[in-house]
């Protein structure tokens, strides 16, 4: 059968590579793809070429194992069928599965790699498992509090779930922080109390402090993919407040003012990276119990919302554009792979 496999050939260019794929083995089974999703923050560094020399793919995901390269197919978000299946997998037949793959139409897999959807979660509410489950590892690490006051920094895909896990919380407040209005919006429809605009006074007057001094903060997500954002999350925190990194920067360099109040106010930061999880907690939780509290957490939410745009995967170059050149107007940007769908599907929802 042919298949199409989006590669990104080098900063800025992707093409559609055409191929063949072998009937699966007797223990793989063969997927129709329905919809993969852009990851935003790390699939656009790849875009970008700010990729950090020497680091690994993901070692953590067989489909991207191995040292970075360009070209290199990339992505984490995959949801579609199972259409054929080799005689040791044939249980899996015409079952729907998420998949941690790049961009393609079909391909054949170890059923090991692959996770079934619930029967009452909808595909595009499943392209959303990766970023739930960094959301909730989120939570486990910056371990909030009865009474806090918590801030997000960035509304993008995590911000958003990470914000609407926060908003269920006894919390004695939660506020985001967001440049685009669309991101404010959606922010306040999953449950933030307030959305600031960073250049909005009444933001710093409800949360900031004398300079150099910190700001009412307890508790801090960092999540807007910026090392601006990073400084501002410090002007943010309070005495002993605890600011938890979940950006991840690539080769971008991060340039802090650590010499004012992070000493003398004794401020945490916390990394935070769903590849692994927390030593402290790994005697109650493992990545099995992580996934399966996505899927409920999934089920709470119903992010599809946030889905703004869908391409077909002939028309990937424009969506990778879109992100790049005019953020604000996206959230969760995807491809749809169905069969029928091989014209440009830009509509907005």
């Amino acid at each position: 059968m042919r298949q199409q496999r989006l590669e990104i050939v080098e900063p800025g260019r992707v093409v559609i590579k055409t191929g063949t794929v072998a009937p699966p083995a007797a223990d793989q089974v063969l997927v129709q793809s329905h919809y993969s999703a852009i990851s935003p923050g790390t699939e656009m560094l790849v875009y970008r070429g700010q990729w950090p020399a020497g680091v690994m793919l993901d070692t953590t995901i067989d489909a991207l194992a191995g040292a970075f390269s360009y070209p290199v197919a990339y992505g984490y978000c995959l949801v579609g069928k199972v259409i054929a299946a080799g005689s040791a997998a044939a249980a899996w037949l015409g079952r729907r599965v998420f998949a941690f793959q790049p961009h393609q139409d079909l391909f054949c897999a170890d059923p090991a790699t692959l996770h079934l959807i619930p029967d009452d979660i909808d595909d595009e509410t499943a392209l959303f498992l990766p970023s739930m489950e960094t959301a909730v590892n989120l939570l486990l690490d910056g371990s909030p509090r009865l009474g806090e006051k918590v801030m997000v920094v960035g509304q993008g895909v995590i911000g958003l779930l990470t914000s609407a896990l926060l908003a269920r919380f006894p919390l004695g407040a939660l506020a985001t922080l967001d440049r685009h209005p669309l991101r404010r919006q959606a922010s306040l429809r999953l449950g933030a109390g307030a959305c600031f605009d960073p250049q909005d006074p009444a933001f710093l007057a409800d949360w900031g402090g004398p300079p150099g001094q910190g700001g009412q903060a307890d508790l801090v997500y960092e999540l807007s993919g910026n090392p601006a954002g990073l400084e501002t999350a410090l002007g943010l925190s309070r005495f002993s407040g605890r600011i938890v990194v979940g950006s991840w920067y690539g080769a971008k360099k991060v340039h802090l003012d650590l010499g004012s109040f992070f000493h003398r106010g004794r401020v945490s930061l916390i990394s935070s990276q769903v590849s692994s999880l927390a030593p402290e907690l790994t005697g109650r939780w493992h990545t099995r119990r992580r996934l399966d509290l996505a899927w409920e957490m999934l089920r709470l939410v119903r992010p599809a919302a946030c889905i703004t745009h869908r391409f077909s995967l002939s028309a990937a170059a424009l969506a990778y554009d879109l992100i790049d050149c005019r953020p604000g107007e996206t959230i969760q940007v995807i491809f749809e792979h169905r069969p029928e769908k091989q014209e440009l599907q830009a509509t907005k929802e």
